[in-house]
């Protein structure tokens, strides 16, 4: 027997604690720290018994700052466990890419080269697979001697999802019909359209990112927070105070 789904007008996060959830940050430190102030500034003008800061996944890649997103984050989880981080495709890319350098893979056609800028390194190379495949062998063993042993544990550390409350979150989604604790990782970091057209409700409201929107998505059964921060300037997180629900969006302007 299928579990009953819920409706996003009527879910609830868990009693006393207030949820923040942000979306894909791509390398934009300067807009994931302003986030965070206007998070601190929130808690201490109207205090929540209790909270959570939930990252959606994708840290790395695309923006100017992957590095200092990832020291930015190890910071706030060691400050604070109740900063938590999920993993995203693109975080799991670049592990990929330290293990094995696939010059078509995700982390090589998808901004693993301002990933690798951040931390000094150049994957850039000359036109002929000679050349681009002995200035990848190189630039890959350049980023492993610069990226730090801890930015590899955490990337290793992040789990795939989080339950509080009546909602989910995750990456990219869900495949409908599976419980929710017997998700694919797979699906939870890459999944789109059988998860996107899925107009029926699920057990809980899936808050995810992934696949950028103009403005955040709020769907009767999901909300999508991705807005394209490493390019439109804008990152975007939902919050949840009991049966409060809002979007909070910092912009470029602000930070």
């Amino acid at each position: 027997m299928a579990e009953p789904g819920i409706h996003f007008l009527d879910a609830h996060g868990p009693d006393g604690m207030r949820l923040y959830a942000i979306g894909d940050v791509h390398g934009r430190l300067d807009l994931l720290a302003a986030m965070h102030k206007r998070i601190e500034s929130e808690l201490e003008w109207k205090p929540a018994p209790d909270w959570r800061v939930i990252h959606l996944g994708d840290y790395v890649d695309r923006g100017p700052d992957s590095k200092g997103v990832i020291d930015f984050l190890i910071e706030a989880r060691e400050r604070d466990p109740r900063n938590l981080m999920l993993a995203g495709n693109h975080d799991i890319g670049f592990l990929d890419f330290l293990g094995t350098p696939d010059p078509e893979g995700l982390f090589m056609r998808y901004g693993g080269v301002q990933t690798a800028l951040s931390y000094g390194v150049s994957l850039t190379a000359d036109p002929s697979w000679f050349g681009k495949m002995e200035t990848l062998r190189r630039g890959h063993q350049a980023l492993l001697e610069a990226v730090p042993r801890s930015h590899v544990d955490f990337l290793r550390s992040l789990p795939f999802s989080v339950t509080s409350g009546d909602f989910f979150f995750c990456h990219a989604g869900i495949r409908p019909g599976i419980p929710l604790e017997k998700q694919n990782p797979q699906d939870l970091i890459w999944i789109r359209d059988v998860f996107h057209d899925h107009t029926g409700l699920f057990p809980k409201i899936v808050v995810h990112g992934h696949t950028p929107v103009p403005e955040a998505e709020v769907m009767a059964n999901r909300v999508n927070v991705d807005t394209l921060a490493w390019q439109s300037g804008m990152l975007t997180a939902l919050v949840v105070d009991g049966a409060d629900k809002r979007i909070l969006e910092m912009s470029i302007k602000e930070a």
